[in-house]
């Protein structure tokens, strides 16, 4: 079993049903479980900080919502995570008629719009826990205590990133609370992440049943921090480079490496990254913070699940992918844009092939694509053989055999990766240095592209790394950030793809969609609330 789900799993044995009214601002938290008048131990709260990231609720997929009147999978935190930065990009387009896809793939979401309510409402759902926690045991435990800081801090910051002025909530007090700048949002985090970092434990990479996998330790609170200070002329006007390089070089130095193991069953080391046992292959040595999952004691719809179902059908099976992604879901429903595929083919040569044939033709082991059957652009965005399908994560084990599970993957989501604080270093480095690459940021980059077996450069524009986060991290949840802090999502840029703003040759879309808007319904219960510029 995975360690942080320990006490909530079994979780219908506790069934915390912890929430949201019609307004997370005006949460009320109770300390009875009302199915089995249990009390609510600090033990629990304490997973609960974390296991919201990984759970819809507590009762499996089928079971309850940590956010009521939202379904689980329209809350999940890691499908919203991912569709809001990927799906609104030029990474991937999703055909479902589910309501909210169709403006994610086309860029033209409003206040209402149910799958950015769901994610809000989780994020704050999570500062909530996080204020129950401190409020009712803070002080028994520095390292927990520490640990729940930096998760508040987290949660912020996708509030901050994606919706800019929030409310800031730190006590369990009632009211409604202030809405703060995003500038004053930035400053918090910054602030929190500094003073919880000396008592969070030692920067060091464990394996599934290992003591500290999945939590986080300081090399979570170092990236954490990079990540803040690369965006940081985003967030508040002001560049911070010299501070992103500085704790992306602290993560580089630690003992959270790049996961460079041999090909395995032709299984490359970077494919690892993404499969059933990657708590346990050796993969985990560059996982920062995992979002542990299990077929049989955390299943979700949301989490791996959705990475894997959403990308594929069943006729996507070879000599590797015997059942499409290892599970017997095949949603069919996201691709890949053309314009992903290019950052691997720029000559628009992609081949109409299977995965390992894509990897052979890319000369790259991360171009994880299925275009047997597939048209490369989607002229059609009905069909689910126009684009690419995406075959990034899997439910196969490294030694062979697939997960516990037929349904629902064992694969652990790495929400933060030592990988990032290469890229993070090398854009950084150039940013101080006129927008090119010095040699060491060369080489933090090109750390990357020698994992995946891709040719090296002697050089790095601000362009070629823009196109290396692509490369790397696509259908992570990173895309929508990354293009907004080059200047390439919302405005007059120019910088378009396929569908965007709902046009075939993709359009430019305005400038106020660089943020979400504030939900109506927290706009509606929370009458003190400014919507942000355009909504």
């Amino acid at each position: 079993m995975k360690s942080y789900i320990k006490s909530l799993v079994p979780a219908a044995a506790l069934a915390l049903s912890f929430g949201l009214s019609s307004c997370v601002n005006d949460l009320d938290v109770t300390p009875i479980d009302p199915s089995t008048n249990m009390k609510v131990t600090p033990e629990n709260l304490f997973n609960k900080c974390y296991a919201l990231m990984a759970m819809a609720g507590n009762g499996g997929a089928n079971g309850d919502s940590d956010v009521d009147g939202i379904d689980g999978g329209t809350s999940g935190f890691v499908r919203q995570l991912v569709n809001s930065q990927s799906v609104t990009t030029d990474e991937t387009h999703c055909l479902w008629g589910d309501e909210g896809v169709a403006a994610f793939s086309n860029d033209t979401w409003s206040a209402s719009h149910p799958m950015l309510r769901g994610l809000y409402y989780r994020l704050f759902f999570g500062v909530t826990m996080c204020n129950h926690y401190l409020e009712v045991a803070g002080g028994t435990d520095a390292q927990m205590t520490a640990e729940v800081r930096f998760l508040r801090a987290l949660y912020y910051y996708y509030l901050m990133d994606g919706w800019g002025n929030v409310v800031l909530r730190t006590d369990m007090n009632p009211g409604k609370g202030q809405q703060k700048s995003r500038a004053e949002i930035y400053a918090w985090i910054e602030k929190e992440l500094l003073e919880a970092e000396p008592n969070m434990a030692e920067a060091k990479p464990e394996k599934e049943g290992e003591a500290g996998y999945g939590r986080a330790d300081k090399a979570a609170a170092w990236l954490l921090l990079s990540r803040l200070y690369l965006n940081a002329e985003v967030y508040t006007g002001k560049a911070e480079w010299a501070k992103a390089k500085e704790y992306a070089k602290k993560v580089m130095d630690s003992p959270f490496k790049l996961n460079t193991a041999a090909t395995q069953n032709n299984w490359t080391a970077y494919q690892q990254l993404f499969m059933g046992d990657n708590g346990t292959n050796g993969a985990s040595v560059e996982a920062v913070l995992a979002l542990m999952q299990d077929g049989i004691n955390t299943t979700s719809w949301g989490t791996s699940l959705f990475l894997m179902a959403s990308c594929t059908n069943d006729k996507m099976s070879d000599s590797q992918f015997t059942a499409g992604n290892g599970t017997v879901e095949n949603w069919a429903g996201i691709r890949a844009l053309p314009d992903l595929v290019a950052k691997f083919f720029p000559a628009n040569n992609a081949p109409q092939t299977t995965t390992a044939g894509m990897q052979a033709a890319a000369g790259d082991d991360r171009a994880l694509f299925w275009g047997q059957g597939h048209t490369l652009s989607i002229d059609d965005a009905s069909k689910f053989d126009n684009g690419y399908g995406i075959m990034k994560y899997n439910n196969y084990y490294l030694a062979g055999g697939k997960g516990k599970h037929s349904q629902f993957p064992d694969t652990d989501f790495f929400l933060m990766r030592s990988a990032e604080a290469y890229l993070n270093f090398a854009e950084a480095d150039a940013r101080l240095n006129g927008g090119s690459t010095t040699s060491e940021g060369t080489a933090a980059a090109n750390a990357l592209r020698s994992r995946a077996h891709a040719n090296t450069l002697p050089g790095f524009d601000l362009n070629q790394l823009l196109n290396e986060y692509a490369r790397e991290f696509y259908f992570e949840g990173h895309r929508r950030t990354d293009l907004i802090r080059h200047g390439k999502f919302g405005g007059n840029n120019n910088y378009n793809w396929q569908w965007k703003g709902g046009a075939k040759a993709g359009v430019n879309i305005s400038a106020n969609y660089n943020l979400f808007p504030i939900p109506d319904t927290d706009l509606n219960a929370h009458g003190g609330l400014k919507q942000n510029n355009g909504y």
